[in-house]
């Protein structure tokens, strides 16, 4: 159990992706691999990961386990997550489709294994001050509204990525007028590219 305690305390996994649709930072499942392995190697420890597909009704699931064994093959920790297939996703085939799917769910095994959240760590912040307090205002019924509009229009030209994009960005209860702007002007200029 030391080995996962230092692991998690040290581990540094920083958001070194883009998603250009959405204009947010993310880390993906290599990024945490490529931070976890030294750290394992200090540890004396062997993280494995593997999948198995698993159905669920009438649809696929991948579901991903990461396991932390000690030197001795103790097991240490482990982490399960699970990620759907899409039925389809524009531009991809079959097999890229599931380890699409596969990445999703190893990446949030790792999350779960080595506690990894999307807060700032305490060094970067200045503890000495303390900010104004900003007023917040949550996204508009028109412009939820207008993000329901957009996601018909998604579906009409089979974009699946937009439409699963918009739909989250729609169940996110504390989304603000900005970022609900900014979303709706990417869907505008993506729309014009598709005509």
């Amino acid at each position: 159990m030391k080995e996962l305690i230092a692991i998690q305390k040290a581990l540094k996994a920083p958001k070194g992706q883009t998603n250009n649709f959405g204009n947010y930072k993310y880390r993906s499942c290599e990024d945490i691999l490529e931070a976890v392995k030294p750290l394992c190697h200090e540890q004396n420890c062997v993280l494995t990961i593997y999948d198995e597909m698993v159905m669920l009704g009438d649809r696929f699931y991948v579901n991903a386990v990461a396991t932390l064994q000690s030197e001795s093959g103790k097991v240490i920790g482990e982490s399960k997550a699970f990620a759907r297939e899409s039925e389809v996703k524009k531009g991809m085939d079959a097999s890229q489709i599931t380890g699409s799917a596969s990445s999703y769910a190893r990446k949030y095994a790792l999350n779960g294994l080595f506690c990894i959240d999307d807060t700032k760590d305490a060094d970067t912040m200045d503890n000495n001050t303390q900010p104004a307090p900003k007023q917040i205002k949550l996204a508009s019924n028109i412009q939820r509204a207008t993000l329901k509009d957009y996601t018909v229009k998604f579906k009409a030209i089979q974009d699946s990525v937009a439409i699963g994009y918009i739909s989250e960005a729609l169940k996110n209860q504390s989304m603000t007028e900005i970022e609900a702007a900014k979303i709706i002007s990417h869907c505008k200029t993506k729309l014009g590219e598709a005509k």
